[in-house]
């Protein structure tokens, strides 16, 4: 159990018997006694993020996560499969707990699966990762570096903007957290 005025960000809770990843919180105080402190938590299972408010002195249950270093192998539709990189064991998980993580992941690349009591919850992708543009406008000359971009795909399904001089075939960069191009690799 963990008191609400310890609460920080990033941690996991379990509030209502599911399971929260703590986004934003904010502690308010009144001028005679006792504080509120509101929280921002996104669901582990649905995605929905929810604001909870808890008096000061309350204490809610935090979750005990563990992550497994895991190699993501392939999917078949809706289940993709990854294999733990030390006991080799596999896991199959339902593209609603990958998520938008899906965008992120071709085949035979390494990342993390995050665990709650043995099952499987989340992805956790690196920082960044590099993937090839499969669909996008040829480029023409008089396009300059600056000013903007264009639209393109790639291999995934994601949809980015790139600079003018990126072409079809080439792999770029990508930021996990935002979904931004960061350059060509």
């Amino acid at each position: 159990m963990v008191e609400v005025g310890d609460i920080r960000k990033g941690m996991a809770l379990i509030v209502d018997n599911e399971i929260y990843i703590v986004l934003d919180v904010n502690k308010h105080f009144t001028g005679r006694g006792s504080g509120i402190i509101r929280t921002k938590m996104k669901n582990i299972k649905t995605g929905y993020v929810r604001e909870f408010k808890f008096n000061s002195g309350e204490k809610v249950e935090e979750a005990s996560l563990s992550l497994r270093h895991v190699q993501y192998l392939y999917n078949d539709g809706n289940i993709y499969y990854f294999m733990d990189l030390e006991t080799y064991e596999q896991y199959a998980l339902d593209k609603e707990v990958v998520g938008d993580s899906v965008y992120y992941m071709t085949e035979n690349m390494e990342l993390d699966l995050q665990f709650h009591d043995a099952i499987p919850i989340g992805v956790i992708l690196p920082n960044t990762v590099v993937l090839e543009v499969t669909d996008t406008a040829p480029s023409y000359k008089g396009d300059t570096v600056s000013g903007g971009g264009k639209p393109a795909v790639c291999e995934t399904g994601l949809k980015i903007t790139v600079p003018f001089f990126v072409e079809n075939g080439q792999k770029v960069r990508v930021d996990t957290r935002t979904g931004e191009y960061i350059e060509r690799a």
